[in-house]
């Protein structure tokens, strides 16, 4: 992996560079929870009071900083997800710690879809480090193969606990050359491979007792990788699509929208500026955009992934769920950063769609769940199983169902039309979830083929 070194002026940017969002996964006790902690006390992001609370014996158990669920702490394993934030001089971070049981997938699902980047812990004290033909455990894979389907930007594999093997130049080898032949039979682009152990700090934060060359490796320490990492670009190039959050129906500052209601929401793809015409999902009504707010009220053109409140020219009956979208051949205003021609967001009842199945109970054809697509709920009916991935061989493979954690192929017929796109096009017009309409509990993860 080629790195750059960081200047002054890197560090001096630390406040306006976005913060990095990412994920620690891969299979039950791999160290996921353990590395954050160790990120977290080597950055000096932990308050010796908060440090003390988790000493046992007079070491630190460095898992239970994330792992605050009761539950979590009785079983020494990781529920749900737990978010942490810390700084270095060169960047800010949100780190998300999801579980890697199996029947938490849902909880790992979740945290990905928002995240930059991944960091994918392989242990291995797990593995046959000794046959050059090493298997990796199944739920390494299928996170990966997850991470992919989900367009997480920047996967970097981290080989933990070489401290507790015979020779860990030979292990670190064989997993690394294992994880190069999956990555590259499941198409996955690999940021880096990097040996680490979380337990003892090496090659987390600083080298530590392992010193640059460490496992036959001259690399950056994990830190440094995650510092260069770009986050997710914004969907501004796309048609303007707003989902509707929140109506406010009398404002403070009526003044100023002349009493008219607001739309807010977080625009999700394209930009907005007075003057842009727009039509509403699903009724179809047209309008024109009279004034675009930001989250403090001020009127000023909003581009996407930032909230804004808009106000139209005439009222129509628009409520949360509801999408305001860029009209048929509309041009947006004068503004010159927006001054573009627009196209219409594509709206359809028939979603081709990959599925990652987090529910107990298989799906099957012609099921019909709840769909929420931004902040609308519809019906969906499976319509059709077309295959299944298998995970273990990476074929295609028909099926009649998909049972718990598959990932399959499936075509969807929706009870109304929505703005959707490919999922490689668009992050938030082509996700979905699936909710199952007796016990409302998430049924699976959809994106738009």
């Amino acid at each position: 992996m080629q790195t750059t070194e960081l200047t002054p002026s890197d560090a001096t940017r630390q406040d306006t560079r976005p913060a990095l969002r990412f994920i620690t996964c891969g299979s039950v006790d791999d160290g996921k929870s353990t590395l954050i902690g160790r990120l977290l006390v080597d950055s000096k992001a932990v308050l010796q009071d908060h440090l003390a609370g988790v000493t046992r014996g007079g070491e630190a158990d460095l898992a239970l900083l994330t792992d605050g669920l009761q539950a979590e702490r009785e079983q020494g394993i990781t529920i749900d997800v737990a978010y942490r934030y810390f700084s270095t001089e060169a960047r800010k971070f949100i780190i998300g710690d999801a579980p890697g049981h199996e029947q938490y997938t849902r909880n790992m699902v979740t945290a990905a879809s928002q995240a930059d980047a991944a960091v994918v812990l392989v242990d291995a004290t797990k593995l046959d480090w000794q046959n050059p033909a090493l298997p990796l455990l199944p739920q390494t894979r299928r996170h990966a193969l997850l991470l992919h389907l989900l367009r997480v930007p920047s996967v970097v594999f981290a080989v933990n606990k070489l401290d507790a093997v015979a020779d860990p130049a030979l292990a670190f080898g064989h997993i690394r050359a294992a994880l190069h032949t999956f990555a590259a039979q499941a198409g996955i682009d690999s940021t880096a491979i990097v040996p680490i152990s979380a337990l003892k700090g090496w090659n987390v934060v600083d080298f530590g007792h392992a010193h640059t060359g460490w496992c036959g490796y001259s690399g950056p320490t994990l830190l440094e990788i995650l510092e260069r990492l770009p986050v997710t670009p914004a969907e501004s190039d796309l048609p303007l699509a707003h989902p509707v959050q929140w109506v406010e129906k009398f404002s403070s500052s009526s003044d100023t929208t002349q009493g008219r209601r607001i739309f807010w929401g977080r625009v999700a793809t394209g930009a907005v500026a007075t003057g842009t015409p727009v039509r509403v999902l699903p009724n179809g009504q047209q309008a024109v955009i009279a004034q675009v707010l930001d989250h403090t009220r001020r009127p000023r053109p909003i581009s996407a992934s930032h909230s804004a409140g808009l106000v139209l020219d005439r009222e129509l009956d628009i409520s949360r769920g509801d999408w305001i979208v860029a009209a048929p051949d509309a041009v947006a205003s004068s503004d010159d950063d927006f001054d573009a021609p627009v196209t219409t967001q594509p709206t359809t009842r028939e979603l081709s769609a990959t599925i990652a199945w987090l529910d107990d109970e298989p799906l099957v054809a012609g099921r019909v769940y709840w769909a929420l697509h931004g902040h609308r709920w519809v019906k969906a009916k499976a319509r059709r199983i077309v295959e299944r991935l298998n995970i273990h061989t990476l074929a295609r493979e028909s099926a009649s169902q998909l049972e718990a954690n598959s990932i399959g192929h499936v075509e969807l017929l929706l009870q109304e039309a929505i703005p959707a796109r490919p999922f490689a096009e668009s992050r938030t017009l082509g996700s979905l979830i699936l909710v199952d309409t007796a016990s409302h509990k998430t049924a699976g993860a959809v994106l738009v083929r």
